[in-house]
């Protein structure tokens, strides 16, 4: 075998021994040139960035007013208003087909979707149900019959609908939904039914008041077979009365987005023309015969969710869009906040009172999240590019390479659980970062709190997506496994032995030794070092998964559940150590991308405190997994914090490349023009 057979943590010659005291990093220098916020911003904004700027350009301003005061009566009222001016002002055609009045561009679209994330979220949230989920159900569902008589009409908001997919008994298990649409030959007809209170389809934005229409998820039965779950168009108004057999149900006030009308829909033996079956992919003749071009019955399913999952995307943008609104109150806020006086020579004390942001703590606090969203943008971006171009194909009416779209389907399920996770965890921390003023309502950060708490939820809720990441990375990994030919099972072979002694043994792994050689501090700082510590993580990760997996599936039929369900732990940790690879990667990517010196250099710093805080957080398991030494752990806390107090000066930089103008952020705690010397 030659060397570059041998994996990275072959043990290497003798360890250095480990220094005492590591030498404290010193902070990365700042950037040789001053960093022009404008050119930070186009560069964060994107390949989007046009349609992003337009939106700057014409969206209202009394967008961002407040709304969390008003009543559910009044704020439904508000939003309905303006998403009727948001109609008028466009955008949001442009991810349908442009023989409809769209654009063919779906990536333009969701910047959009994103970007209304910073004024109110029922707004953005309403606009994704009309816009979105019902009318992107219709497109990428239906036919082309369905698009002519139905896409102009509900561009227009002409037609509004929603998206009734989730049951009170039944909401991540898509495939167990319990209503039926059953196939009537005699009349042609499907006859849509709920059969018991656990069926009713809950939760449904603009079910409660203004939906005319719904996409309903149910299963279909057609010549007494069950053909599994199936979209169908059930008009809930009939010459502006409720449509006979239809039962409506306000979900009342909620935590947060109550400008959104949930409701629950029933249904009781309802009649639907079965021309109203979205038959992309699948079709039922007059006579019941049923017909797809998907053989199988699980593909057949899993394609037609595919074909949805614009709306996780569009999620995990709104989200990041809120935390950028969350942490640039908060930031602007601990700039000029003071607090405790700082000890003064000449009179025994009563020094001027420091400002929050110059605490190392308050650094930590609001810093570390700052270099995450800048992180989870930049990935979000790559998301987005991608989502575009397979969108595009679905849109000409083909079909897009399947081995690409399940890897979008995962990267889409990985970064909606990360970005909906963060800004909750985010949004909290701004909130205690400003004490007693960000519990006001006026800061605005209750609002933000209260409105995105529910995405960890909606779009699939983060815990079981993290295991449906998980699951993909397992079914990649044994694909490659059973495409290694002999000298491939030979490497692989030596790899998994060589990893087993690594983490077994008191022997140091060749990473370790090389970071407790003396260099601690270059090495952390050194990029291919920072990305290879992550990449090494997941591996570890999922090729220990997969043999714990093999071994549940290998035991009696009545104990491999258990011994899976066991597995849950390691499947959670599989999907995150794969997803802060994947971001610190589009991060790194982006880095080399920018043109302009100055801002690769401060984002270089960003992507220092991002990758280093991540090391940080996780060392307990590089420890447990001897690949970084206790020193090694040391230095790398010492070096997080000089990267906090580095970035320090540049921050009213790094906000500013959010693009939020003042009057935007609606909070009391940064009224506009309070600081000259903070970017706008």
């Amino acid at each position: 075998m030659t060397t570059t057979d041998v994996p990275v943590t072959t043990p290497a010659a003798p360890a250095a021994a480990v220094p005492a005291a590591p030498a404290v990093p010193a902070p990365e220098p700042a950037p040789p040139l001053p960093v022009d916020p404008e050119e930070l911003r186009r560069f964060l904004d994107g390949r989007f960035a046009d349609a992003r700027e337009e939106f700057r350009r014409t969206v209202p301003l009394d967008f961002f007013a407040p709304v969390d005061h008003l009543s559910t009566a009044q704020v439904r009222d508000l939003t309905r208003e303006r998403l009727r001016r948001i109609a008028e002002i466009g955008g949001h055609e442009q991810g349908f087909s442009s023989r409809h009045g769209g654009a063919d561009a779906p990536g333009a679209q969701v910047a959009q979707f994103e970007m209304l994330g910073f004024a109110d979220a029922s707004l953005m949230i309403k606009s994704g149900v009309q816009w979105g989920l019902f009318g992107g159900a219709v497109q990428a569902l239906g036919t082309e019959r369905h698009h002519a008589e139905l896409l102009p009409r509900l561009l227009r908001l002409d037609l509004r609908g929603c998206f009734a997919m989730t049951e009170t008994g039944h909401g991540s298990d898509v495939a167990s939904l319990r209503t039926t649409a059953t196939y009537d030959p005699a009349t042609q007809e499907f006859v849509v039914h709920t059969p018991d209170p656990s069926a009713r389809k809950d939760y449904i934005g603009g079910a409660a008041e203004d939906a005319e229409v719904a996409v309903v998820f149910a299963q279909l039965v057609t010549g007494g077979e069950r053909r599994g779950v199936h979209a169908f168009l059930v008009p809930l108004v009939v010459d502006g009365a409720p449509a006979p057999g239809v039962h409506r149900e306000d979900d009342g006030r909620k935590m947060g987005l109550n400008g959104v009308d949930n409701g629950r829909l029933s249904f009781d033996a309802v009649r639907v023309p079965r021309e109203n079956l979205l038959d992309r992919y699948a079709q039922v003749a007059p006579d019941g015969t049923y017909s797809s071009p998907i053989a199988s019955a699980a593909s057949r399913f899993f394609t037609m969710l595919g074909a949805l999952v614009k709306g996780r995307v569009s999620v995990s943008g709104g989200a990041i869009s809120q935390t950028k609104v969350a942490l640039t109150i908060a930031l602007r806020y601990a700039e000029h906040r003071r607090q405790f006086a700082r000890p003064s020579a000449a009179d025994g004390g009563s020094g001027e009172e420091v400002v929050l942001l110059d605490y190392l703590a308050h650094q930590r606090r609001l810093l570390v999240p700052l270099a995450a969203t800048y992180a989870l943008s930049f990935a979000q971006d790559e998301l987005l590019g991608e989502m575009d171009e397979l969108l595009r194909v679905q849109l000409a009416g083909e079909e897009a390479e399947p081995t690409r779209q399940r890897a979008f389907e995962g990267l889409a399920a990985a970064m909606k659980v990360a970005s909906t996770w963060h800004a909750t965890r985010t949004i909290q921390t701004c909130r205690e970062a400003c004490g007693g003023h960000g519990y006001l309502s006026s800061s605005r950060l209750p609002q933000l709190k209260a409105d995105t708490d529910v995405f960890t939820t909606f779009e699939g809720d983060n815990t079981v997506l993290s295991q449906l990441v998980a699951k993909g990375l397992l079914t990649s990994y044994a694909q490659q496994f059973n495409d290694l030919d002999t000298l491939g099972m030979a490497r692989f072979a030596t790899r998994d032995l060589v990893t087993t002694i690594a983490g077994r043994s008191p022997a140091r792994s060749l990473v370790a030794d090389i970071v407790s050689s003396g260099r601690a501090g270059d090495e952390l700082h050194d990029r291919e070092w920072q990305l290879r510590m992550l990449a090494e993580r997941e591996e570890h990760v999922v090729e220990s998964l997969a043999k714990r997996v093999r071994r549940a599936r290998q035991r009696p039929a009545e104990e491999a559940f258990t011994a899976l369900d066991d597995l849950n732990d390691h499947l959670l940790l599989a999907a995150r150590a794969h997803t802060d690879r994947v971001v610190a990667d589009a991060f790194a990517a982006a880095v080399v991308r920018a043109e302009d010196p100055a801002v690769a250099s401060l984002l270089g710093q960003v992507l220092d405190l991002h990758v280093l805080a991540l090391l940080e957080q996780e060392k307990g398991w590089y420890l447990q997994h001897r690949r970084m030494t206790p020193a090694h752990a040391k230095a790398l806390t010492h070096t997080v914090n000089a990267a906090c107090r580095g970035l320090r000066p540049h921050v009213g930089t790094l906000l500013a490349g959010f693009g939020i103008p003042d009057a935007w952020l609606a909070s009391s705690l940064v009224p506009a023009g309070q600081d000259a010397d903070v970017p706008a």
